[in-house]
């Protein structure tokens, strides 16, 4: 919502950087797209290793008696 006020007030004030707003925005985030598909492997990356990583201690801390 408060980005479609935003532009609304951009298309108000200055209407061409507000059309030009509106076509480019689409073709950015479908550059950007592979950049967030490899963010979201390298983190399930991460995680896997550190849950690999901390695998021991868990193992450990559940035969201990409480």
């Amino acid at each position: 919502m408060v980005k479609f006020l935003l532009w609304c007030i951009l298309l108000a004030l200055c209407w061409p950087l507000a059309l030009l707003v509106l076509v480019l925005y689409p073709l950015i985030w479908v550059l950007l797209l592979p950049f967030r598909i490899a963010g979201l492997a390298v983190r399930g990356v991460l995680e896997f290793l550190g849950a690999l990583f901390l695998f021991p201690a868990r193992l450990l801390r559940a035969l201990t008696p409480v």
